[in-house]
This record gives C-alpha cells, structure tokens and sequence, in this order.
C-alpha cells in the first residue's frame, strides 16, 4: 500500500517494471534506463521519512547572524552640505572617471611600473595601508624640521593611485584595499592620501555592487558624515573630499538614504 506522500506526489517518470524487475541485482550495475530507476526507487524506499537533524549549539555561539547597520548619515551642520549642482556635477566627473578607466584599463595595466613601486600581495594589510598612506600618515610621524624634504619618497608620503597602478587591481583586490582603508579610516583622521586612494577604488569598483561592497561605501559615507559633523568651518580643507566622497556614494552609487538634501 503506498503512503500518504506517495499518493501525493506526482509520477514524474511512471515506469512499469512487471516481472523483469525480480532478476535484477541492487548491488551491480544497471544494465538498461529500468534498472537504473529501479534501484532509485528501490534507495528511497530505505530512506526514512522523517530526518532530525542533531545539532550541538554550542557551536553555533560561535556563528551567530551579524545584522549589518543600514543607518542613514549625520546630517549635515547647517551651510557645509553642497549645492545640487555641485553634486551633479561631482557625479558626472565621476562617471566620465569610471569610462576612461574601463577604456583603457588594458593600456595601462600593460605599463611596466617603475623599479621603486612594490605592490604589496593580497592578503598583507598592513603593507597596503604602507603602500597608499605612506610612512608619515601610517605611522603618525613627521618632518620635525618642517623644511620639505630634498626628493620626492614615495615611501614616505604613499604611492598615488597612478593608473598604471589600480588597473593592475582586478575586483576582489580593489574590495579588499578598499575595506583595509575604510577601516583605517574609522579610527583615525582623513588624510589626502586617503582621499585620493578611496576616489581611485571607488572607480575602480564595478556595478553590481557586492553586498560586501555595498556594505563597505555605506561604511565610508557614514564615516565621512560623522566627521564633517565635527568640522569647526565651513573653510576647512578637509569639508570638500568628505563631502564629495558622500556624494558619490549617495548619488553614483544609489545608496539614496545618505543623499545629503541642499540647503
């Protein structure tokens, strides 16, 4: 008598198997198409109905969920959030950015980098946050005299993100320098370095945007807002980066709750 599932469920390949089926060995090979749906059937007759699965929870505490924050920006203090025209005009550059290097991405990344350029290897953190901060940002240290120094040591001040350099980067390395930069970024203060380096990967960064991606930007654009909420005037050198780097992600890259309304 069949069961209740059985009765319930759909024949999706009704074959008779008649008498034929009797001489045939479940432990060899199938010989022809019945055998094999035979032995199918014959496989899930031994499976029991109804499975529990036995699961230790102490080793999921070590697994749980972890809920991204989808919270919107600080808003901007009253006079330091852009014009729309401004915005609309970042934006546009931004896009005209992203096509030149997608047109000539092969070009580029076909120059031979100089002697002096070193790109650090995927997985070396530190060395990227080396590589495009430079010692004196990395390291919070300094000329002590003040005097600018004699030649140009891109080991100290970061190598720009030249485009020989970020169309050598395929995708899952511009996701990763960029989350190693944001999260220098979270603990310390914007530096120009910085800023160049997180426009260059941000055109570097392809749509779709990978939930890791989309996570990351958000990161970024909160981080520029909270700290241009602490801005003491409007003329700080610092207002223009944070604020174009919150409008490129708003505005290029549709995360629209972070828009920052005009005044």
């Amino acid at each position: 008598m069949k069961s209740d599932v059985e009765e319930l469920m759909p024949r999706l390949l009704p074959v008779e198997f008649g008498a034929a089926s009797e001489d045939l060995d479940p432990n060899g090979p199938p010989r022809n198409p019945r055998e094999y749906l035979r032995q199918v059937q014959l496989e899930a007759s031994l499976c029991p109905e109804v499975v529990v699965a036995h699961i230790d929870p102490k080793k999921l505490k070590k697994k749980q969920t972890i809920n991204a924050s989808v919270a919107g920006c600080h808003a901007a203090p009253e006079g330091f959030s852009p014009s729309l025209s401004w915005q609309q005009h970042q934006v546009g550059n931004f896009s005209d950015v992203r096509q030149s290097i997608t047109k000539n991405r092969n070009h580029w990344s076909n120059h031979t980098l100089d002697d002096n350029v070193l790109m650090p290897k995927l997985t070396d953190e530190e060395g990227w946050k080396r590589f495009c901060l430079g010692e004196t940002v990395y390291l919070g240290s300094c000329n002590t005299d003040g005097e600018p120094e004699a030649a140009l040591d891109y080991r100290k001040v970061g190598f720009p993100p030249f485009l020989t350099i970020v169309s050598r980067l395929n995708q899952s390395t511009v996701l990763m320098v960029m989350e190693v930069l944001i999260g220098w970024f979270e603990e310390h203060e914007f530096a120009p370095q910085l800023g160049r380096w997180l426009y260059a990967l941000l055109a570097c960064l392809e749509k779709p945007l990978l939930p890791e991606a989309h996570s990351s930007i958000r990161q970024l654009a909160r981080r520029c807002a909270q700290l241009r909420s602490t801005l003491d005037s409007q003329g700080d050198e610092k207002l223009p980066a944070l604020n174009l780097l919150i409008c490129l992600v708003a505005r290029y890259f549709e995360q629209n709750d972070l828009v920052d309304q005009p005044e």
